[in-house]
């Protein structure tokens, strides 16, 4: 047995002891329901895979069809897929973790905004004006219930190896604070450094073992340290150089990165097949508002304050409904009762 899933499967057997552990409030596998595609056989494989590292119990399994997994779904395409989705949810479930690359979108909207605030039709008449405010902003509660809201986050599967990768760096980011740095880069490219203005100060948090660095700089070479990485750029170069950390979060705002399958601009996807955990883009024009992208301030206060990659990712955007997210739900490197584990 290789070595790594070893102990990525005993690590499994000491989350359900760890449960015991865990206040009431904390997001748990048993709140995860992994919806796989039956016309995809590696999104069954995958969700069969996460299920099993994450000790996901079996009736979370939710299976639907969704042939030729087209990039967008229609409205009502979505809708008969939403319905069958709710009829299978038990009153337990918290995330919805879609387990697959497309469809990454309704019309304009991208999936995993429909699913959680239902499809918003009026910003599909024009992608450059104000969307539907998200209620789990920056907020304090920690089951999504309390914000009336199923969290739903997307795990791409145009790797397989990749997809693996990213579940089991989600799981190893459980077993201690690494050392780490997050790097928010300001780069020349005005439009997309909107969100700038909400980078955090440069300085060392001691507890959380994280140097924090707030540079003017185009990119980010050899870094081995990296737990955050945003920036803005249509392109992000020498992600190659980099070693993200176990539970990682990186993104860049630019117009399309959640368009997933898309060579136009820097898919979403380059920062996990790099080794990020977890990571977020537009899946339509969403114009400069930095509301429609995560704040950074916000992301990192919830990340180490012990929310999850799905909760802390969700809180710190103000308008969501352009934008997917994607990764690993459950990573949590800053969490309050992993050392128990």
């Amino acid at each position: 047995m290789n070595i790594l899933i070893f102990w990525l499967t005993l690590f499994s057997l000491w989350l359900s002891v760890s449960d015991l552990y865990a206040a009431d409030s904390e997001l748990l596998p048993k709140h995860v329901a992994v919806i796989v595609n039956t016309d995809n056989p590696d999104s069954v494989k995958l969700g069969q895979y996460y299920m099993k590292l994450r000790d996901v119990p079996k009736q979370n399994l939710i299976k639907v069809s969704i042939p030729n997994s087209p990039k967008k779904l229609t409205v009502e395409q979505f809708n008969r897929l939403k319905e069958e989705i709710n009829k299978k949810i038990h009153p337990d479930i918290q995330v919805l973790l879609m387990v697959w690359t497309a469809p990454f979108a309704v019309e304009c909207n991208s999936i995993t905004a429909a699913m959680s605030l239902g499809y918003d039709p009026e910003i599909c008449k024009n992608t450059c004006n104000v969307s539907q405010q998200n209620p789990y902003y920056d907020s304090e509660v920690r089951m999504p219930s309390a914000a009336n809201l199923r969290l739903s986050m997307l795990l791409p599967i145009e790797s397989i190896d990749v997809a693996k990768a990213v579940i089991e760096r989600g799981v190893l980011s459980g077993f201690k604070v690494n050392d780490g740095s997050a790097y928010f880069v300001i780069t020349g490219d005005k439009a997309r450094n909107s969100r700038a203005i909400h980078f955090p100060k440069s300085q060392y948090i001691t507890d959380k073992k994280l140097t924090i660095n707030t540079i003017f700089a185009e990119t980010i070479i050899g870094k081995q340290d990296v737990m955050f990485y945003q920036i803005g750029r249509m392109v992000v170069n020498d992600l190659h150089t980099l070693n993200f950390l176990p539970g990682a979060l990186a993104d860049h705002l630019t117009s399309s990165g959640g368009d997933l399958q898309s060579d136009s601009q820097m898919s979403s996807l380059k920062w996990l097949e790099a080794g990020a955990t977890a990571s977020y883009g537009s899946v339509s024009e969403p114009c400069s508002y930095w509301e429609k992208f995560p704040n950074s301030t916000v992301l990192l206060k919830h990340y180490l304050s012990g929310n999850s990659a799905v909760e802390a990712y969700w809180k710190s955007v103000a308008w969501p409904a352009q934008g997917v997210f994607i990764g690993e739900p459950l990573a949590a490197p800053y969490c309050r009762y992993c050392a128990l584990r």
